[in-house]
């Protein structure tokens, strides 16, 4: 039973849906099925299915659309390989900047310290 909307209905229809797609016999691509793996976490069960739950609509078929709909989306998005980052290095103007404002907000701080005066 699927807990959420549907007031009263929701103790008398059991509307929630549980999909489980099995990842070892599907057929996807190495990379593919590695970016799932790590895109989905903790949802993978110890026999290697991805399970996805769905109760928030009242309906059962929608539950189950939701389901469906959410598989796609995890699919799509690991079939998506990743940017390669380039490195860049700050350019020496930025660097110098950098060190200027350090050295900044050192004096703003050196000039906040007490230093009783001489009163002699």
């Amino acid at each position: 039973r699927a807990s959420g909307p549907g007031g009263q209905n929701v103790n008398k229809v059991s509307s929630a849906v549980r999909l489980r797609f099995d990842l070892e016999s599907a057929a996807l691509p190495s990379g593919v099925r590695a970016r799932l793996q790590r895109l989905v976490g903790n949802q993978i069960t110890t026999e290697g299915e991805l399970l996805i739950e769905a109760q928030g609509e009242r309906s059962q078929a929608r539950n189950r659309q939701e389901a469906l709909d959410q598989l796609v989306e995890l699919l799509r998005q690991a079939a998506k390989k990743p940017k390669k980052r380039l490195k860049t290095r700050p350019s020496k103007a930025a660097r110098q900047r950098r060190l200027e404002a350090k050295q900044h907000h050192s004096q703003k701080k050196k000039q906040r310290r007490y230093r009783p005066r001489d009163e002699y």
